[in-house]
């Protein structure tokens, strides 16, 4: 355990800071990113969609989604890494939950029949669900043309690297650099991605996340809209999520010139009904995690698969 929790000789304080600064300048993209760019992309990924299906972290996703958009934050907080911070720390009860669900798993014959693999959760499985995090937003942020200084790119990468070695992976599979992370994407993450039975009726669950809650743009239809313009067309189709006729055009006439005005580029002449929808959009986003996201972070360590699937 003590072995666990330490830091790797190329830890870098300097990069560290640099994070802290990437996190406080987009904080507010990271919501939405983490907690559904990354929490929908799950479900597409089968080996990962079948073992959140049939573990615990099955009966709750609002649970697990705020869990990953809080780990997502705490990785960029200010003292995240010190002795201090919260992330060794989550970082050592997350591969000891890992260590339980593999364990647990090949007890439940749902997922022995539905699973190719023997035991869930490998190094490669981390990796993959690695790549649906960082990699994922840093694409996202690249495709939306957000500015961002070279040293807080280097440093956002640099927090998740040791994210990374602190969960178990080994050194050489952690990509260097973000062209090698988008590279090692393009190997593991995107041809595997599909859909199954146990990741539709997940992401059904996550579109309804917002259904009992007096917030009126995380309706289901526009997380849906959401899902089609991150993910794109084949992950929506394969989710059965629908087109969206008013959000999905203006996704994607108005959400590229929204981030340049936001970023304090020129107006490009966004509408201002446009403008104020998306601001509040992303207000309600964060608003609805945020109390979670305020609170440590509660990771147990299963003893039971899912209940509703024994």
């Amino acid at each position: 355990m003590e072995h666990a929790k330490q830091l790797p000789d190329w830890a870098d304080e300097q990069k560290l800071v640099s994070a802290v600064n990437f996190n406080q300048k987009r904080g507010t993209y990271l919501g939405v990113l983490y907690g559904f760019a990354s929490g929908m992309m799950s479900t597409v990924i089968p080996k990962e969609a079948r073992a959140v299906y049939y573990s615990k972290g099955g009966a709750d996703m609002k649970d697990r989604i705020t869990k990953t958009a809080k780990l997502g934050y705490d990785i960029g907080s200010l003292n995240a890494y010190q002795p201090d911070g919260e992330m060794v720390v989550t970082c050592v009860k997350t591969r000891l939950a890992h260590a339980a669900v593999r364990h647990l798993l090949p007890q439940s014959p749902h997922w022995v029949n539905s699973a190719p693999e023997d035991i869930p959760i490998s190094q490669a499985d981390i990796m993959v669900t690695w790549h649906s995090l960082p990699t994922t937003v840093m694409r996202n942020l690249t495709k939306w043309k957000v500015p961002i200084a070279a040293d807080e790119s280097e440093g956002f990468l640099h927090s998740w690297q040791l994210a990374a070695h602190l969960l178990g992976v080994e050194d050489q599979y952690i990509p260097s650099s973000w062209n090698e992370a988008d590279s090692q994407a393009k190997q593991v993450l995107d041809p595997i991605l599909a859909p199954t039975p146990e990741g539709i009726k997940l992401a059904d669950i996550l579109l309804s996340l917002g259904m009992n809650l007096d917030l009126t743009l995380l309706s289901r239809p526009i997380l849906g809209a959401l899902t089609r313009f991150m993910l794109g067309n084949d992950i929506a189709n394969w989710l059965h999520i629908p087109t969206e006729p008013v959000w999905t055009p203006l996704l994607e006439t108005a959400w590229g010139p929204y981030v340049i005005v936001r970023e304090g580029g020129l107006d490009l002449g966004v509408p201002e009904e446009a403008y104020w929808l998306f601001d509040e959009f992303l207000r309600q986003f964060v608003l609805f995690y945020m109390s979670e996201l305020r609170m440590p972070i509660n990771i147990s360590i299963p003893v039971i698969n899912n209940p509703n699937h024994p």
